[in-house]
């Protein structure tokens, strides 16, 4: 099989991973759907995510250090210690190298995270900047939150719009396609500005959500959008799940560049909202709580049995999509 930019398919990653043996004291260890590994250590569990920013991007540092604060989050651990490998295009400035490292060093800040170690160089391996991050937190074992841990009966929360990530990115990085297919400035302006408000970052949400308690899992959707993170959580969990689409919140902005462009928001990169089930007696408290915090929060379904499927109430499959649909725009396809 010749493979396509974007995640692994599942039925190969599955596969691969099914050939890693177990250990004693990893709590999760490599699985489809799982944001990060968690490993006991006593009462404690050690938290640890690693992920690529390999897009092109002026931002690829704070990119590397949200996203993988994002996953140790999604488990319910607070992140603390980050690091990372940056690989340089030959021939790159050295004022490149000083803006991604003062990214760094300024989202690490702003999280309260220490930047601990990495590594840098310069290779002709790469044609531009790339930054693989690995964020490490703590959690107690009885706070520790696992993808699979969704049961039937579990409300489903969104926190946050979707589609703010690549709303964002296409405002960037498109814009001059946008103006021809009629979007106006004042919109990609203010989508341009989804990266800082709402913002891509969920660390607070994740928090807020599992103080409250009755959280029975997270998932925050990064590459395929809202409808693959539905995906990767029922097939975590084994369950079903039962999606209202009118109560998925998608920004303006969102829906008028999507449209613009011909893709479909529920299958665009979507840091920047997180996937909550809990146990229904929780599900108010849990939507003040985070909406305390400037965010929308929604109910969007319900955790089902594993028989009805990933599907929306009226009985209509998620789209499936192979690859994220900002890739689909970049490569022509669209």
């Amino acid at each position: 099989m010749k493979l396509r930019t974007g995640k692994l398919p599942p039925e190969i990653l599955n596969r691969l991973l099914r050939q890693i043996p177990k250990t004693d004291g990893v709590l999760v260890g490599p699985a489809y759907g799982e944001d990060a590994a968690a490993v006991e250590l006593g009462d404690t569990v050690l938290v640890v995510a690693s992920d690529p920013v390999t897009f092109a991007s002026d931002l690829v540092g704070h990119y590397a250090v949200v996203v993988n604060a994002n996953d140790v989050a999604a488990h319910g651990a607070r992140p603390l210690y980050f690091t990372a490998v940056i690989m340089l295009p030959e021939g790159v400035d050295e004022s490149c190298v000083e803006h991604v490292f003062s990214q760094i060093n300024e989202s690490c800040c702003k999280l309260g995270v220490a930047l601990v170690g990495g590594h840098t160089e310069v290779t002709p391996t790469v044609n531009r900047t790339v930054v693989c991050g690995c964020m490490i937190g703590t959690v107690p074992r009885d706070r520790l939150v696992m993808t699979r841990g969704a049961v039937p009966g579990n409300d489903l929360i969104l926190v946050g719009g979707i589609a703010i990530e690549g709303t964002a990115i296409l405002a960037k990085d498109a814009r001059e396609d946008l103006m021809r297919r009629g979007v106006s400035l004042d919109v990609m302006m203010s989508a341009s500005r989804f990266l800082d408000h709402p913002g891509i970052c969920v660390v607070d949400y994740a928090m807020a959500a599992v103080d409250v308690g009755g959280v029975t899992s997270m998932h925050d959707p990064t590459e395929g959008g809202l409808a693959m993170a539905l995906r990767e959580l029922a097939a975590a969990a084994d369950v079903g799940l039962a999606i209202r689409r009118d109560a998925v919140p998608i920004l303006p902005e969102s829906r008028i560049i999507c449209n613009a462009v011909g893709i479909d928001p529920m299958g665009l990169i979507s840091s920047g909202s997180l996937l909550v089930a809990c146990k229904p007696e929780k599900t108010d408290e849990i939507l003040r709580r985070v909406r305390e915090l400037g965010v929308s929060a929604e109910v969007i379904g319900k955790v089902v049995d594993k028989g009805f499927g990933v599907k929306f109430d009226g009985g209509e499959e998620l789209p499936y999509f192979e690859r994220d649909e900002i890739a689909r725009y970049f490569e022509g396809n669209v």
